[in-house]
């Protein structure tokens, strides 16, 4: 975009500090959707309830079907569902650049609109329920996390111990309860694998590991995520974290890459390929 410059009413209003910080290029970000490819294994499950305990209408299987199409233009793809005389119950394999809320908010509205064209408008409950899924349980990804450098083919046991010291269990971060908002609640656990661009790359470095593991923990805070468990390798990173419901799980990834690239020198740090995943107390087999 090109860069907007100020008027002269517009820099009479300002202070000369505020004046230079404007004339500042603002650096772009090296990792975002266009240029880095997010691996994803990401699964959404969504729950509504009628208001005041209604009752779902006879046409509810009708407006499901109404709805699938617009879902998958959405973003988000159905894969089961289940519902009762009080909720619906639907498990949506999602792309990696849909954030939980969006997700909530549409699949609500979308049948909200689908009971009218059919005649029947039905009355939702203002709250919903959303849980993150995959294959793998939290107690799964939390040990996969904390045994990497036991997992690790280094031969000296000096530079395990020093490894071993930039992995993270923090046991204050209960991936188990939910994020509770004013609409709902929300269980958003994420497992991200960042992976170095090559041993030379500042990662590698011993003097870089306190910084990137103080960085990472930085980052998280500043943007409402809570890791529970870090794994700080020589060639990638592993973090188990609480999300944010309004960041989706791809900005979640660029948004460590870009900062920790920044904090290591703005440079090229990592591959143009990151993984995330969902996961929760329960696999998706056990759910459905």
């Amino acid at each position: 975009m090109p860069r907007k410059y100020l008027t002269p009413e517009e820099i009479r209003k300002i202070s000369p500090r505020e004046f230079l910080e404007s004339q500042k290029e603002k650096k772009e970000p090296i990792y975002s959707s266009i240029n880095t490819k997010c691996a994803h294994s990401l699964h959404y499950d969504w729950t509504g309830w009628g208001s005041e305990k209604l009752q779902f209408p006879d046409n509810t299987l009708d407006a499901l079907k109404f709805c699938i199409p617009l879902w998958q233009k959405d973003g988000f793809k159905i894969k089961k569902c289940q519902f009762k005389a009080d909720m619906i119950q639907i498990l949506f394999e999602v792309k990696p650049e849909i954030p939980p809320v969006l997700l909530t908010q549409r699949v609500k509205g979308r049948l909200d609109n689908a009971f009218r064209k059919l005649a029947n408008p039905f009355k939702f409950s203002r709250k919903v329920g959303f849980r993150s899924l995959g294959e793998n349980t939290r107690e799964i990804v939390n040990n996969y996390v904390m045994k990497q450098v036991g997992k690790s083919d280094y031969i000296d046991e000096k530079y395990k111990d020093f490894l071993n010291g930039f992995t993270l269990i923090n046991e204050n971060v209960d991936l188990s309860s939910p994020v509770v908002v004013a609409h709902g609640r929300y269980w958003y656990n994420l497992h991200l694998v960042i992976v170095a661009d090559d041993r030379k790359n500042p990662i590698t470095q011993r003097d870089n590991f306190v910084k990137i593991k103080n960085c990472t923990l930085k980052i998280a805070d500043k943007k409402c995520f809570e890791i529970a468990r870090l794994a700080v390798m020589p060639d990638h990173i592993h973090v188990a974290l609480k999300g944010n419901p309004s960041v989706s799980p791809s900005e979640t990834a660029f948004t460590f890459m870009n900062n920790l690239s920044y904090n290591l020198g703005y440079n090229h740090c990592w591959n143009d390929e990151v993984y995330v995943g969902t996961f929760s107390e329960y696999s998706i087999k056990k759910l459905f």
